[in-house]
């Protein structure tokens, strides 16, 4: 199965990334503190993905605490920022 949102996380605790899909909405809630019990919500963050249109343009829009913080369209196979220039992926 195909998702069009896929997350990759890495962390001190994993030997390697861990990664999963999202189809539509992707909430995660980062608590901090001493331990599982003794935490405190820091901050949420939340992904999102809606068709626009029956061509395939899709939108994906990326919060933190509620608010919009990056919008971003994938028209006909290319992405483009929420200003509507072409991005150009990072060379690795």
């Amino acid at each position: 199965m195909e998702y069009p949102i896929w997350n990759k996380v890495e962390a001190c605790i994993y030997k390697g990334q861990k990664s999963y899909g999202v189809r539509e909405t992707g909430e995660v809630e980062v608590l901090v503190g001493t331990s599982s019990r003794n935490s405190h919500s820091f901050l949420t963050h939340c992904v999102t993905h809606r068709k626009i249109d029956d061509k395939g343009t899709r939108e994906f829009r990326f919060y933190v605490d509620g608010e919009c913080i990056k919008t971003s369209i994938v028209k006909n196979g290319t992405y483009y920022d929420v200003e509507g220039q072409k991005h150009i992926p990072r060379q690795s």
